[in-house]
């Protein structure tokens, strides 16, 4: 099990970005279009961490872990039948995977296949 992306959606990116380099001492990129223009960082692990801004006025700041899953159709299906909401069914990122994302306990999830 691991933590593919971790997405941060903030008001203020580069804050978010500064206090993490300086904590951590990894680096971000510039903006990603593909990920909603979410500035990354690749850690060790080959794990991603993006802090974007938010895509429209009703998404609020929000951290989200997207789960390294094998097959996400099956995944999808599985957190639904355990009393989750889909929030956005899954959708492919040209070079990057599929990714879908599901409420559960009003707590955001994702799920990620490569």
């Amino acid at each position: 099990m691991k933590v593919h992306y971790l997405e941060i959606v903030s008001l203020d990116i580069d804050a978010v970005c500064s206090a993490y380099e300086a904590a951590n001492g990894i680096r971000f990129g510039s903006a990603d279009a593909s990920l909603g223009g979410a500035r990354t960082s690749i850690l060790p692990d080959g794990g991603i961490v993006g802090v974007r801004g938010p895509l429209s006025e009703a998404e609020q700041p929000v951290v989200r872990p997207y789960w390294l899953v094998e097959d996400i159709e099956i995944a999808v299906a599985e957190v639904l039948s355990q009393g989750a909401r889909l929030a956005h069914p899954p959708l492919e990122i040209p070079g990057k995977g599929r990714f879908a994302i599901y409420i559960l306990e009003s707590v955001e999830h994702g799920l990620w296949q490569l």
